[in-house]
């Protein structure tokens, strides 16, 4: 940022922002599906001591790589299993990358696009909002990024020597990258160099890759899981790399197929504040990015990176919110510079369309009950319209405050106030949901069955599986005529599943003691078959027994 904000202010920003990034951990509930797998499974980890083949309930789980398990396996073995060392990872990348992107500004673009691009980060909707939710898009985000403000800076060395330490960076990161999420930390950054150079005409870019020391690098990085996870399965080859890293973007396999303009609303909205900006600054960029022969141009690598991974997920037969995440990093600096470039009055008027966006969002949170399925979620939506609103509220005060400061040509402190603002109305947002995060989560129901829990005690759970409750009583169910995402695991431990409810009788009745969780139309189906059970918990979807 420029001087009008001292070294001194800069630091208690950083603390302010800091608290209220990881302020609300622990606060809210695990909520399924995303957040109940990705802490179950470092749980099991730690449980069994096999930090080589990740399980889910038990049974072996391909989909993604280690890394993020690992941390939070150790988040779990140093502070104690809790919801927010689930979310740690999630939170520690997503901070780290408002540092990354302040560091990549001040070697590519300067010190006033430093600091602008973190505030932009850090108080993008989506961006904050997906730091704080146990996923695993925010630990690849946060590598892929890495490697390509690694390569970027090291495009701009003179020196050979300088040169090669930032490519080795650059590998390394992307090698950390994998391992958060699979083939996509090389594919997709490797893809994008490979557009840069037919769009930009140059390909002397390549001759400042090092492939030697930096391919070094990246197969000592990820060679050693891939590696010892193949050796204990040999199943894992097709799975992991067939059928995960193909069948699942080019079918529908997954029930996530979405309309090629999913993504539209999702950006527009997970830009605020800075959605008109994000606009002018691509545009800017590609403008000012023309090609110049054998002159490296960071900015058009940039925008060319963040449109890419938008048309790739597109594309793709898969769709999550999430996956757009890379594109924030490369779009944040680039709204920077645009921002360094840009006249006070100019950026007022790209703020002001921002005003109706959020007014549509109070009025849709004075409506939410509408869209309730059932009549507990007409009975919780409207305590959340009152998170909704407040946190939105705010987000208008500090647009309408930032247009006032931007009047009086003070433009740094006008995105200082916007940012923080923006970054506050993401977190009261996302605490609010805690109100309605009852029929996603089963701490609720943990809190109720907790003194019947035990670990010798076999639990069944049938016709479903309730992704939070292992976490919260920390035992794993006996699946019972269901399978989902599970099923690969099945296919090669049948044994550790009772295919039909006709075979769970008998089961049942030969335990001594024994629980079993199961959706609500269950309970009748299992009286007609004869099974015992008395009834420990129920509520408006689950009921809890236990055998006589």
């Amino acid at each position: 940022m420029n001087d009008k904000i001292s070294t001194r202010q800069l630091w208690w920003l950083l603390v302010t922002v800091a608290v209220i990034w990881f302020a609300n951990l622990e606060y809210r509930t695990l909520v399924k599906p995303d957040e109940g797998r990705y802490a179950e499974i470092p749980r099991e980890m730690v449980k069994s001591g096999d930090w080589t083949t990740p399980r889910l309930n038990e049974l072996k789980y391909f989909e993604k790589p280690p890394l993020q398990y690992w941390a939070t396996a150790v988040a779990y073995e140093v502070f104690g299993e809790h919801q927010w060392t689930s979310r740690i990872w999630s939170g520690l990348t997503g901070f780290a990358g408002l540092l990354l992107v302040w560091f990549a500004g001040m070697r590519l673009f300067g010190r006033e696009a430093a600091g602008y691009a973190a505030m932009i980060l850090g108080s993008s909707l989506l961006y904050a909002l997906i730091s704080h939710v146990n996923t695993l898009d925010m630990g690849v985000t946060f590598f892929m990024s890495l490697g390509i403000f690694a390569m970027l800076i090291a495009q701009g060395e003179s020196e050979v020597k300088s040169q090669r330490y930032w490519m080795i960076l650059a590998w390394a990161g992307m090698g950390l990258a994998v391992l958060s999420k699979g083939l996509m930390g090389l594919i997709l950054p490797g893809t994008a160099l490979f557009l840069y150079c037919i769009l930009q005409r140059d390909w002397s870019m390549f001759k400042k890759l090092h492939f030697l020391p930096g391919l070094t690098v990246f197969f000592l990085v990820v060679t050693p899981w891939f590696y010892l996870v193949m050796k204990a399965n040999p199943e894992f080859f097709e799975r992991f790399f067939i059928y995960e890293h193909y069948t699942r973007f080019t079918t529908k396999d997954l029930g996530r197929y979405q309309p090629w303009y999913y993504f539209v609303p999702i950006l527009l909205a997970g830009a605020l504040p800075w959605t008109v900006l994000m606009f002018d600054s691509m545009l800017g960029a590609w403008r000012s990015g023309k090609r110049i022969p054998q002159v490296f141009s960071p900015e058009r690598f940039l925008l060319i990176w963040a449109v890419f991974i938008y048309v790739f997920f597109t594309i793709s037969g898969s769709k999550l919110p999430s996956y757009l995440l890379p594109m924030f990093p490369p779009l944040a600096l680039l709204m920077a510079v645009r921002l360094t470039r840009i006249r006070e009055r100019v950026l007022m008027w790209e703020l002001l369309p921002v005003i109706p966006m959020l007014l549509i969002l109070i009025g849709f949170a004075l409506n939410i009950d509408r869209f309730a399925d059932t009549p507990q979620q007409a009975e919780l939506y409207p305590q959340y319209a009152n998170w909704l609103i407040g946190g939105v509220s705010i987000l208008v005060v500090g647009v309408l405050l930032a247009a006032l400061l931007l009047k009086r040509q003070q433009k740094t402190f006008a995105v200082v106030v916007l940012a923080l603002s923006s970054l506050l109305c993401g977190q009261i947002s996302l605490s609010g949901y805690n109100t309605i995060a009852h029929e996603r989560s089963a701490k609720h129901i943990a809190a109720a069955i907790k003194d019947y829990v035990k670990p010798e005690v076999p639990f069944y759970s049938v016709l479903d599986y309730e992704q939070t409750l292992p976490f919260y009583i920390k035992h794993t169910f006996t699946l019972v005529q269901y399978q989902d995402e599970m099923a690969y695991g099945i296919k090669q431990e049948p044994e550790k599943f009772i295919p039909t409810l006709n075979d769970f009788v008998p089961i049942w009745r030969a335990q001594k003691q024994a629980l079993a969780i199961m959706p609500l139309y269950a309970y009748p189906i299992l009286q007609q078959l004869g099974v015992e059970m008395n009834v420990i918990f129920k509520d408006t979807q689950y009921i809890v027994v236990q055998k006589p």
